[in-house]
């Protein structure tokens, strides 16, 4: 056991033992755009949107935008821009300075539209990118259990097990012992879960479903956090390659977002070089 300092056992009189104090936060230097301080207020405030693996690379995040933000509207300020503000989606409108800043951009970004040619280029290039999903269709019996509840676990494990012996004999009777004992509300249609593509379900599920073949019934119950599982996969529809005619738009889109993406993060890298900006490493930030 620790031996407590004598101040807090009683033996030496009180005021004889100083306990150090925390040590500080190291000193930060004020963060400023051209003379204008961001403060760490501000940046708190903002850290918010900005989620991150450590606190401190969260605040570095948030103040990294603040800077943008200082440097767009110290720009649109020089321009003498103003804007109305335009409706984002019913009920929601820009603030006025959204509206400036979207002006401001604009105005000093100019990026291409994406022709056929492009568009060619790019889905000639990324094939993988441009498939329909696989689509597995399977139908399932739940014999619901909650993960904390071990007794009504190992009941649902042997009722699915049995379930599971009684359709390798008649696989047949799939839609009538579904509607029987399943307490998923697909038992409505025979267990049917329709068409699942991946994601669409938990992952414990997903590994038994993916290593089905056409047909299948799955040997033992599937685990999952609802409970066990009597599963089949049914059909598998192979993703293929999508045709162009009918991903060019998509394509047009990206590529569209992407030159303009990098066209702010220029514009912006041409005001940060001429702005006088303090407290932040500017050039080794993301």
């Amino acid at each position: 056991m620790a031996t407590l300092p004598e101040t807090q056992s009683g033996i030496l009189p009180a005021g004889k033992f100083k306990v150090p104090a925390p040590p500080k936060p190291e000193a930060r230097e004020p963060i400023s755009v051209n003379g204008v301080i961001i403060s760490v207020e501000a940046i708190r405030a903002e850290v918010q949107h900005h989620p991150a693996d450590t606190p401190a690379k969260a605040f570095d995040e948030a103040a990294r935008a603040l800077v943008v933000r200082e440097l767009l509207l110290q720009e649109i300020a020089a321009d003498g821009i103003t804007a109305m503000p335009e409706a984002l989606r019913e009920g929601c409108t820009e603030t006025d300075e959204e509206a400036a800043i979207r002006s401001l951009l604009e105005t000093h970004i100019k990026t291409p539209v994406a022709d056929d040619a492009a568009c060619r280029r790019y889905y000639d290039a990324n094939p993988g990118r441009l498939r329909a999903e696989t689509i597995y269709e399977a139908r399932h019996i739940l014999f619901a259990a909650h993960p904390s509840d071990e007794a009504a676990r190992v009941r649902a494990k042997a009722e699915a097990e049995a379930v599971i012996a009684t359709l390798s004999a008649d696989p047949s009777r799939f839609a009538d012992l579904a509607q029987a004992h399943s307490a998923c509300s697909s038992s409505e249609t025979g267990g049917n879960l329709g068409q699942l593509t991946k994601g669409s379900t938990v992952p414990e599920f997903e590994t038994f479903l993916f290593a089905l073949e056409e047909g299948q019934l799955s040997p033992v119950p599937v685990s999952t956090p609802f409970g066990y599982h009597v599963l089949q996969l049914d059909r598998i529809i192979p993703g293929r390659q999508l045709p162009f005619e009918m991903v060019r738009e998509r394509v047009a889109a990206w590529l569209e977002a992407s030159s303009w993406s990098r066209a702010i993060s220029q514009y912006i890298g041409i005001l940060a070089v001429n702005a006088d900006i303090s407290g932040i490493d500017w050039e080794s930030s993301p």
